[in-house]
């Protein structure tokens, strides 16, 4: 259990003039306000606090970002507020709490709306002063290190929001302590078999390999020794479990066949003798091609430089070397809190560092997005990527994600390029705008005044800015014609029940009406009928007396609603909209959603509501218009549904497989439609594809779980309907 002098001492060895008289009036201050809490565990809840300040003290950071790391509970768990920080601590310290503390006053329509709002506000916090992120990983750090303390499903939520939101900030960041081990921590709580059974394999080999390894090492520094290459040390180390799992995972080989298993770090004393140890190693072992990498020259977005090369030693043992000066391993292992000096966590002080300009970046395309769940899109897509060094004909650089497209450098040298494309050269070649650039292109955009973006671009464009603009357009063109079409609804409704349209659709009385709906302009509420969330005798019964306007025949109207509901499905009977009980809704057939997923809403011309699963690849393209988008959910009096799903399992060709993936489903109480097996006579894989009947998410979320534990069975992916 760590204690507050503890925390003393750590900050004592680095900053020996630090104010720890300030750091205890914070100690006494989060006691005295968190007296009588206990976390789940049964531990008091000053643990915490105290946990928290110790990371960050074994980042070297600041006084103050200590200070707030004992203090940041304070706001959102006890009655104290931010004035009574601010007058206690001073400005700083307040500023630090205050962007770490949850929403909590905001009544949010949806878990996911929090969520998303929670991670915009940090974001912006962080982009004001970075110190506020450093103490928000250290808080979520020590909650994944006693995470077994709670229950199931909010350990799986809080290690999911961990590997897709808090490990990549860290990894943006630079720091690989803290992103390795919220990774780690997150696997065992999400998979905690494939973590198991991969721990025993790795710790197998790593026992096998041990002598290997240490005379390697010892070959290195001999050599190193021998060639007056100054060193200061060689370590050797082995793949992190989740680095492993997600490489079986993306390369769908088999443990064995990792052979990056081992790698040996050496560490230089200048960079000079970075290169030159390179050419040792290239000299004692045979390199592999393709495996060495310059992080040096080009350093990775994070500020991550190294030297990196694949050899086989003399017995055929694969391994990695990567080779660093002492300040590039400080910066690999806590990046940006590597360097930290005080007052230099703001934007603008360190306008060379790779860490502000993705920050800027940040800043920059969040202020175009309305919609905090758009923004958490944008945020994970922006995390996720590798990038890829582009060159312009003059030899500018620019960084983009990998898989960047044309379109999406156009856009990253000006957001009117980007507009005005219509095609690229590529190394002097004529190339379709959808090409994938690769690094080191050299490329030019061809653009004409007349041209505009294209829907068809956010089926390929990767990069945050170049969605945004296409859809910060697309979306203007969308208003414009929801508009158009919304005054000629208003007008062929109006000549049915014989009014005058000319007096009755003036501005004036369309403000009434927006007014009357709650809106603020007129532009909202003609959008709103062009869209369809609105009908247009909706908007006429707020300009004319009831009684002047006669119901068309009701069998016309709901025949037709019953002939269209038969074309589309009945899926309104299961699915509610919110706000509106006369709305065509079906389940989009790209995703299929079904019962206990979250699902979103988005109006399609004619057709009603389509509704998408939350994580459908598709809902990213379609909401651009967020005007389109419309709140549903599952109906909870509608009785018991069934719904196809179909599976993909890639599995070892043995004998029995298929009659025992069948016997698991059935074991789960689940009806199989359809299945199909095929084999594969190169790697002794084999692939299964089946269609399931399930109730809801939770039974589908069982029969992958016991898939999962058939011996032989890879991966289960859920596919296309």
């Amino acid at each position: 259990m760590i204690r507050f002098e503890d925390v003393v001492e750590k900050v004592r060895a680095y900053a020996p003039d630090a104010d720890l008289d300030l750091l205890r009036r914070a100690y006494v201050f989060s006691a005295l306000e968190h007296r009588g809490q206990v976390r789940r565990s049964g531990e008091p809840y000053l643990i915490h606090p105290l946990e928290v300040s110790s990371i960050l003290a074994d980042l070297r950071m600041d006084i103050t970002t200590i200070v707030a790391g004992l203090l940041h509970d304070v706001v959102e768990d006890t009655l104290t507020t931010t004035e009574r920080l601010r007058d206690t601590f001073g400005p700083e310290v307040a500023h630090l709490v205050e962007g770490v503390t949850k929403i909590g006053a905001i009544t949010f329509s949806s878990s996911e709306e929090s969520q998303a709002e929670n991670f915009r506000k940090m974001m912006l916090a962080m982009v004001d002063d970075i110190r506020v992120i450093l103490v928000k990983l250290a808080d979520r750090l020590h909650n994944m290190r006693t995470l077994v303390h709670l229950q199931e499903s909010r350990r799986t939520r809080i290690a999911q929001e961990t590997l897709d939101i808090y490990a990549p900030i860290a990894n943006r960041l630079g720091i690989a302590r803290i992103k390795n081990e919220l990774e780690e921590l997150a696997f065992e709580t999400l998979e905690p078999d494939a973590y198991q059974s991969l721990k025993a394999k790795v710790e197998k080999r790593r026992k096998a390999t041990e002598h290997v390894v240490e005379a390697l090492k010892k070959k290195i520094e001999l050599r190193l020794v021998e060639a007056h290459v100054p060193v200061v040390r060689v370590d050797g180390r082995t793949k992190r479990l989740y680095s492993i799992h997600q490489k079986l995972k993306r390369q769908k080989i088999d443990f064995d066949r990792v052979y990056d298993f081992v790698a040996l770090r050496i560490i230089t004393a200048g960079v000079k003798d970075c290169y030159a140890a390179l050419g040792i190693i290239h000299q004692t072992w045979s390199p592999l091609p393709g495996r060495i990498k310059d992080f040096i020259a080009t350093p990775r977005p994070n500020g991550y430089r190294s030297l990196h090369t694949s050899v086989i030693s003399e017995t055929g043992f694969p391994f990695e070397v990567q080779i660093r000066t002492v300040e590039m391993h400080e910066i690999a292992e806590d990046g940006i809190a590597s360097h930290w000096k005080y007052k230099e966590g703001r934007v603008g002080e360190r306008d060379d560092e790779p860490y502000f300009q993705w920050l800027r970046q940040v800043l920059e395309w969040q202020q175009e997005v309305r919609d905090p769940q758009e923004f958490l899109q944008n945020l994970k897509i922006d995390l996720y990527s590798d990038e890829v060094h582009i060159f312009t004909p003059k030899g500018q650089v620019k960084t983009l994600p990998k898989g960047a497209t044309a379109v999406d450098f156009a856009y990253a040298i000006h957001s009117d390029v980007g507009d005005r494309c219509v095609g690229a050269r590529v190394s002097g070649r004529m190339v379709p705008l959808r090409t994938r650039l690769k690094n080191g292109d050299i490329v030019e955009i061809v653009t004409d005044k007349k041209h505009a973006p294209s829907r068809d671009w956010l089926n390929f464009v990767v990069t945050s800015k170049a969605r945004n603009k296409i859809r910060h357009y697309l979306q203007g063109e969308e208003r414009a014609r929801g508009i158009e079409i919304a005054r000629k609804l208003l007008e062929k409704e109006g000549r049915r029940f014989d009014l005058n349209i000319r007096t009755l659709l003036t501005d004036e009385m369309l403000q009434k009406a927006s007014e009357a709906f709650g809106m603020q302009s007129i532009d909202e509420l003609l959008a709103a009928v062009g869209y369809g969330k609105l009908q247009a005798r909706q908007v006429l019964a707020k300009l004319v007396p009831d009684e002047q306007l006669q119901e068309r025949d009701e069998k016309v109207q709901s025949g037709m609603f019953a002939a269209v509901r038969r074309v589309f499905g009945g899926a309104g009977d299961r699915i509610k909209v919110r706000g509106a009980d006369d709305m065509l809704v079906f389940r989009a057939r790209c995703c299929n959603p079904i019962r206990g997923e979250k699902i979103v809403g988005y109006i399609t011309r004619g057709k009603g509501v389509s509704v998408h699963a939350v994580t459908c690849p598709n809902v990213l393209n379609l909401m651009y218009d967020p005007d389109r988008r419309i709140d549903v959910a599952w109906d909870s009096d509608a009785g018991e549904a069934r719904y196809s799903v179909r599976l993909t399992l890639e599995v070892e060709d043995r004998r029995g497989m298929l009659a025992e993936v069948s016997a698991r489903v059935a074991g789960v109480d689940t009806n199989i439609t359809r299945i199909e097996a095929l084999s594969s006579t190169d790697d002794n894989r084999g692939r299964i594809d089946m269609t399931i009947e399930i109730g809801d998410l939770k039974q589908l979320e069982k029969v992958v779980k016991s898939l999962k534990k058939v011996g032989g069975v890879l991966s289960v992916e859920r596919s296309a309907k």
